[in-house]
């Protein structure tokens, strides 16, 4: 799958935002599919508006709607002596297509 990146102007410095990250295959993500609802992991600062034109530009597909849930990072305790440390946090979107259409990303993975 193509990264999309945006660049913009901001404070001189050009900065560069991922949109679409990588598909999420799981089972709860594939038990979505079901009801044309696909998961996407996306870039922290990224909106809605940005998503929806990244997902009809790489898979040229409608999309209706765009829901985007942002999952706290944890903290694991790792090494010997129990050290913990923490995950970054993650930021997902579920897209629902219109009825009919299909991405590819998916159900070449579903097998």
């Amino acid at each position: 799958m193509d990264l999309k990146y945006l660049l913009f102007f901001r404070n001189w410095k050009f900065l560069v935002k991922l949109v679409l990250i990588q598909p999420v295959i799981t089972e709860k993500s594939m038990d979505r599919i079901k009801n044309n609802q696909y998961t996407f992991e996306v870039g922290m600062k990224v909106n809605k508006y940005e998503i929806e034109k990244a997902v009809k530009t790489d898979f040229k597909v409608d999309v209706i709607k765009v829901r985007t849930i942002v999952r706290k990072g944890k903290v694991k305790s790792t090494g010997r002596k129990r050290i913990s440390k923490k995950l970054s946090k993650r930021k997902f979107a579920i897209v629902t297509i219109k009825e009919g259409q299909k991405i590819e990303a998916f159900t070449a993975s579903q097998g």
